[in-house]
């Protein structure tokens, strides 16, 4: 990140719990104001009262990221994990966060890449069984597995909806994931590290990659 944290206004999406809360203490403590958006988000929540703990202000916003209530030009730096593969308006969702960002802020987020096997296999199997398989394959509790939609998370989809917005490029980069998924048998998760290894090492394969990891820039 290229600026300083504190005194700053961070926006940081599906922050209940897990990394995203993980992340919104984590900008508190480095000084930063927090805006949390996500769709069954609470006052009273325990992100809420960690932060609040730090001494820092925390406003918190039940909404849909493509219908945010924040003022224009009010946020220095919006942050996502695990999120962008869920929305189903990308238009309407980079729209708004260029209009919350102030002129220089940035929108970082880091979603599953469309080409990855996860990703594919999900596509294959109809959202209302991802519950059901997450908790199995990974322990994750069902009501916190949501429906994917993939919408933008090629490059070519993150430059269109990003160029429609008026955003620039600052990054783009692939990266890898642990494969967590096969975890409940031994065979399947030595071939899925093998795997990883690979597309990691061979360039021309690195788009084959978990993970993409994008900088946005509000001119």
């Amino acid at each position: 990140m290229s600026f300083d944290l504190a005194g700053r206004t961070a926006l940081v999406t599906g922050c209940r719990r897990g990394i995203g809360k993980g992340a919104a203490i984590a900008l508190a403590a480095a000084g930063a104001d927090v805006v949390g958006v996500s769709a069954n988000l609470e006052p009273g929540d325990e992100v809420a009262v960690e932060i609040e703990a730090l001494g820092r202000r925390f406003n918190p916003y039940r909404c849909d990221l493509a219908e945010m209530p924040i003022e224009d030009n009010c946020v220095d730096v919006m942050m996502a994990r695990s999120v962008m593969e869920h929305i189903t308006d990308p238009a309407r969702v980079y729209r708004e966060a260029y209009r919350v960002l102030k002129p220089g802020g940035q929108f970082i987020f880091l979603t599953a890449n469309l080409w990855d096997y996860a990703s594919i296999i999900a596509t294959v199997i109809p959202n209302r069984f991802h519950p059901w398989i997450v908790s199995k394959t990974e322990g994750r509790k069902e009501h916190d597995v949501f429906p994917i939609a993939y919408r933008t998370n090629t490059r070519g989809a993150v430059r269109k909806w990003a160029d429609h917005a008026g955003f620039e490029i600052v990054s783009f980069r692939y990266l890898g994931q642990y494969p967590s998924y096969f975890m409940f048998n031994g065979f399947l998760f030595w071939l899925a590290t093998g795997y990883e290894k690979l597309i990691s090492r061979v360039p021309c394969l690195n788009f084959l990659q978990g993970w993409i990891f994008v900088t946005l820039r509000k001119p």
